[in-house]
């Protein structure tokens, strides 16, 4: 552990100008705060702070970065309070501190609860000053170093699994490269034992004394020399959890996985970046599709690099990255570079457009597993590059579609997408984006998000986006549904109410508003009865609520399956059929056909009288339409039906023998007789036996 004064010495190496009594104040509050608590290692707890604190000086982090990791769990672990900390020192390590503090466990929610909470916090902490998130960093680097010492086996899987599922993607995303690695390799061999004990087996055999490597690195040192290239060149073979992801997606055992040596040469200028890059594609044939320009177009973190594979040697395929020693900084502490105490430039704090993406996933974000999911595809997923019309570089996952790009320039302009034009050529909003593309987004102010943009979108920020607003639409359609309702309750009262009727109302049946009182009616939360008790107390006394009729038909106008509404698919009513709603607890309304069989059934349920609205248009019907055996039937059949202006939606096949087979048809019509017209005229053709509605 490190000592007072070498911490404090530290800091002054690269800093002089240090607030030297702050350091020593956060040192001795945390020793004396955290007395005699012990680690799992056995180890005084006031150790991990420390080392935390040692990590970051590596990275010449500023003095108040530094305080903060010495005081990061002081809040959490100790009887010191956050007014404590603002008082000995300041407002800024006071914020930061409670940043990083973590929050107690709550039992009584679920593991993925207690790990989205955590993550909201963080998030919302790392978005006011990004050094929390270094300093996160280095203590779950610190805690992952020490995994070992924990007994229980569950413990540390789960904290394995999310430092590879949330920490180390954080390190990737700001260019901490050297934290990735270290907090992928400890937590792969947590969770994968034997493939970890495997491949470090393997690597070890394969490195012959270090004499390859050494070898392949002095040949392109001299290969570069010779062209008038002073250049540094270090090798490695890549970690393990690195081959074990490129084994898994290619399915190849580690013998047929020829790329694992890895070189870097530091070259002075960017210009003989790629002079390098020149004589080592001379000298060696390039492997196809893995030259990868990142001088040109940064990553989203800033990292700049030139990346490519060759074959050396024969079939031997080794990696080759490029960089200035600006670069190379930049590559190691990434966005930490930023916080140097030698930066004079505007701190990043909430300039980093990844982290806002983030914060506004969290707030649109409905459940925890939304949050986490939405997250993890913020911060995991390969990236590509399109352009938009002026120029300015959008960084999207592989598999991106113009409306994931959309969303990534503004919420505004996703929300209004129409189409695209992609490369001048107009395209659907579900067509692929490819590395390079220059993608225009048509808008519409009459636009508003679809549901079947769920299906084609993949990042976090449309997802977030789209679902936010389907479920206020969702609201406003169970809402209005249950205004309707409501007047229907109240016309059965035996006197009308008066001002005050809703406001206590609310209060008896503990809802915060009107609104919540409709979308409760409306999704059968509470039972009629239990409304008109509570809106005129003794009202329903003796009454059979539930079995009272309806007295008004319901007006169904821009009915939205799966929504307030679902048109049931037991029997698919249109328009022009007649119509009953069916109402269970917590479920939208079922709207079916008067004649379905399902209602027949006499199914235990409440009904709740429903009517097409005056302009309803458009439906889904299924038919079944038994055909002769012979050439040309089922066209025929298609011919009819373009005639009458119906789409055909899919087509079935359900039974075949030597002389008919009968199909089972989704059609889209406008109503009921519209449908009836077909099925006349489809009975009416020679190829047909037999058509009935479905």
């Amino acid at each position: 552990m490190l000592r007072q004064y070498e911490l404090v010495d530290r800091v002054l190496s690269y800093d002089p100008n240090a607030n030297e009594a702050l350091l020593n104040r956060a040192y001795v509050f945390s020793m004396h705060a955290h007395g005699s608590q012990k680690r799992a290692s056995g180890d005084p707890y006031f150790s991990h702070p420390i080392e935390v604190a040692g990590i970051l000086t590596d990275l010449h982090l500023d003095d108040e970065t530094i305080a903060t990791a010495i005081l990061h769990d002081t809040i959490e672990d100790t009887v010191a309070t956050p007014e404590e900390i603002l008082a000995k020192f300041g407002p800024a390590v006071a914020r930061m501190v409670d940043g990083v503090t973590k929050l107690s466990k709550i039992e009584a929610q679920t593991e993925s609860q207690r790990a989205a909470e955590n993550l909201r916090k963080f998030l919302l902490a790392m978005s006011d000053d990004i050094r929390v998130l270094l300093v996160k960093l280095a203590d779950r680097l610190h805690n992952m170093r020490t995994l070992h010492h924990i007994a229980k086996p569950e413990k540390r899987r789960r904290i394995a699994k999310e430092t590879m599922d949330i920490y180390a993607p954080l390190a990737e995303r700001i260019g901490m490269y050297e934290f990735m690695k270290e907090m992928q390799t400890l937590a792969f061999r947590e969770l994968e034992p034997e493939a970890y004990e495997s491949i470090t087996r393997r690597l070890t055999a394969l490195k012959e004394g270090g004499e390859r490597i050494g070898k392949i690195g002095a040949g392109l040192e001299q290969l570069l020399s010779r062209v008038g290239i002073e250049a540094a060149v270090s090798g490695r073979e890549k970690h393990p959890y690195s081959i074990w992801r490129k084994m898994s997606e290619r399915h190849v055992s580690l013998d047929q996985l020829s790329d694992i040596m890895a070189f870097r040469a530091i070259v002075a200028t960017e210009e003989e970046c790629y002079r390098a890059l020149g004589a080592i594609h001379r000298k060696w044939p390039m492997v196809p599709g893995r030259f990868k320009d990142y001088i040109s177009t940064p990553k989203r973190n800033g990292y700049r690099s030139l990346h490519t594979s060759v074959f050396h040697a024969g079939d031997n395929r080794i990696e080759i990255q490029i960089r200035t020693q600006a670069m190379h900084a930049q590559a190691e502490h990434g966005l930490a570079a930023h916080w140097s105490y030698k930066q004079n430039e505007v701190r990043p704090d909430t300039q980093v457009r990844w982290i806002q993406d983030l914060v506004e996933i969290l707030e649109n974000a409905e459940s925890p597993e939304e949050l986490l999911e939405h997250t993890k595809m913020a911060m995991y997923q390969d990236r590509i590059f399109a352009f938009t019309p002026r120029g300015e570089l959008i960084q999207l996952p592989k598999g991106a579609t113009p409306i994931d790009f959309a969303y990534a320039v503004h919420t505004d302009l996703g929300d209004q997408a129409v189409g695209a034009k992609v490369n001048g050529r107009v395209l659907p909003l579900r067509t692929e984006i490819e590395n390079g593309d220059q993608v225009q987004i048509l808008r519409s102010k009459a636009q508003t998000p679809q549901p079947n943009w769920l299906n084609f979108a993949i990042t976090g920020k449309a997802r977030a986006a789209i679902r936010r607003h389907i479920r206020h639409r969702e609201r406003d359609e169970t809402v209005a549904l249950g205004h309707k309702l409501y007047d229907d309750i109240v016309a059965r009262l035996p006197v009308p109410v008066g001002a005050d009727a809703v406001p206590d109302a609310l209060k008896r049946l503990k809802l915060h508003d009107e609104g919540a009182l409709m979308e409760a009616i409306a999704r059968q939360q509470v039972t009629d009865a239990a409304v008109m008790e509570a809106l005129m107390p003794g009202s329903a006394e003796g009454a059979d609520t539930m079995m009272l009729p309806q007295l008004h038909a319901i007006s169904i106008k821009g009915l939205t399956p799966g929504m307030a509404f679902d048109l049931a698919e037991c029997c698919r009513p249109v328009p022009g059929d007649r119509i009953v709603g069916v109402r269970r607890p917590g479920m939208p309304i079922e709207v079916h056909g008067i004649t379905c069989a399902l209602l027949a059934d006499g199914e235990d349920a409440d009904w709740v009288d429903l009517a097409w609205g005056d302009k309803a248009e458009g439906g889904t019907a299924r038919v079944n339409v038994t055909l002769k055996n012979e050439p040309g039937a089922l066209g025929a059949v298609a011919t009819i039906i373009g005639a009458h202006k119906a789409n055909i939606l899919g087509i079935r096949m359900d039974n075949r023998d030597t002389t008919f087979h009968t199909n089972t048809i989704d059609l889209e019509v406008r109503d009921a007789t519209h449908l009836m017209k077909l099925l006349a005229s489809l009975r009416a053709a020679d190829a047909v036996s037999a058509a009935e509605r479905g």
